[in-house]
């Protein structure tokens, strides 16, 4: 017969063992549900009226902090879904400018900008550089783009289209009426079909990594 002393000894070890098997139950759990989790993104999510078509992750793509040129030309990404059982067509343009409320003092506004065209094509090698507008309305801000073809395309049913700044046909907007820099918007117009047209504010997107930070003076470490 086990004595009093050894039987508390073994109960005891049983309670901790069944510790142990409950925290790594919850710990297998918690890093189960954490590998399932996604990177937020900066893009919008919408959809047409009706619901056929969802729109995600529009967004402008991200070229650095000074942004796309006056009359230049800014890609564009996104991912479009048909939610219905027949093919339907898509058109994007660029939508008006809304008007914007006065900013409070002492901020910079958020400006939202529109194109003369929105397109798709091969993407310029100069679309990515920012050049300040100059005096001259005649004057290029960069060269002239490669022609685009109309935003205006088929997606069968539940099918999809996803358009990227890398690699393939880009969608893009040509001829923008301001700086687009980041923090700002580019207002588009979606028609699906026959249907009623509607707005939408593609915004730039963020950085996927932090800026690079400018190397500091060669004495700055030097002692004195």
């Amino acid at each position: 017969m086990r004595s009093l002393g050894t039987r508390r000894v073994t109960l005891a070890a049983g309670a901790a063992m069944a510790a142990v098997i409950a925290l790594s139950g919850c710990s297998a759990g918690q890093v189960a549900e954490t590998a399932l989790l996604q990177s937020p993104v900066s893009g919008l999510n919408a959809q047409s009226p009706d619901g056929t078509l969802l729109i995600r992750n529009l967004q402008v793509a991200y070229n650095g902090p000074t942004g796309y040129s006056a009359n230049g030309t800014a890609p564009l990404e996104v991912s479009l879904f048909n939610q219905s059982q027949q093919e339907i067509t898509v058109m994007i343009t660029s939508g008006p400018v809304p008007q914007q409320s006065s900013p409070p003092p002492n901020t910079v506004p958020a400006a939202v900008v529109s194109a003369t065209q929105i397109g798709v094509g091969a993407l310029a090698s100069s679309s990515g550089a920012t050049v300040a507008p100059t005096p001259d309305a005649s004057a290029s801000a960069e060269p002239s783009a490669p022609a685009l073809q109309p935003a205006k395309f088929t997606i069968p049913a539940l099918g999809s289209q996803v358009f990227t700044a890398e690699g393939g046909p880009v969608l893009q907007a040509q001829g923008l009426t301001d700086i687009l820099r980041p923090g700002d918007s580019l207002s588009l117009t979606v028609q699906v079909g026959g249907g009623p047209a509607f707005d939408v504010l593609a915004p730039f997107a963020i950085p996927t990594s932090p800026a690079s930070r400018a190397p500091g003076s060669d004495d700055e470490n030097h002692e004195q």
